[in-house]
């Protein structure tokens, strides 16, 4: 009988305690293989281009870029991983945003390694698995949907904010303390997210609608 081929994981968080515990943890199942680690989403989106996991245990706020645009790369340019967002975050826009971006399942780091390792396998067989407090948010959304604002996450918004007050990306990098690529890079998503193809469009569109506070 041909042995069950393991299950390939990487790991995208910016702290080494937690990697360092999820490796243990994985090294546990003989059906799990650690196969690459990466401290910042960018890193984990080469990581899996290179590394080709069936499963990504993302964060989501970390350095460089956050695991929600990480994971909209990832569903983009590796579809067949599956990424299991693992945060301590459980509020509406993390959760709504995750999952939009193509995230499978969101679990909170007070999961226990047994759900964990379950959400990994299940993962696998395209099962999804949404901690309670992630369902109870979609469930208020349903009930309370909020107002439209394009599905802008908050550093798009304080992007958007600085574009406004017409400031190209070099000096949005400096003022956020990011590279000129990942301004850039946040410029083109919101440029997307709003359906417009110039930075006049969309300060026009932030004016008029009132997008920003």
């Amino acid at each position: 009988m041909a042995e069950t081929k393991a299950i390939r994981v990487l790991l995208v968080d910016d702290h080494n305690v937690v990697r360092s515990g999820l490796s243990a943890m994985l090294a546990a199942e003989d059906d799990l293989e650690l196969v690459g680690e990466a401290a910042d989403g960018s890193e984990g989106v080469r990581q899996c281009e290179k590394l080709k996991p069936d499963v990504v245990l993302m964060d989501l706020l970390m350095p460089v870029m956050d695991g929600v645009a990480a994971t909209k790369l990832i569903h983009e340019r590796c579809p067949a991983a599956r990424v299991i967002i693992l945060t301590s975050f459980k509020e509406r826009e993390q959760v709504d945003g995750a999952l939009k971006a193509g995230a499978m399942s969101y679990l909170l780091k007070t999961v226990s390694a047994a759900e964990l390792v379950a959400a990994i396998r299940g993962a696998m067989a395209g099962q999804s698995k949404l901690s309670s407090e992630a369902t109870q948010v979609l469930i208020e959304e349903m009930r309370h949907p909020s107002a439209r604002d394009y599905d802008l996450t908050e550093r798009e918004k304080e992007i958007l904010a600085l574009m406004v007050d017409g400031l190209p990306n070099s000096e949005i990098a400096d003022q956020l303390g990011v590279s000129a690529s990942t301004a850039k890079f946040h410029v083109s998503n919101i440029l997307s997210k709003l359906g417009v193809t110039s930075r006049t469009e969309a300060v026009s569109m932030a004016l008029k609608q009132k997008l920003i506070k």
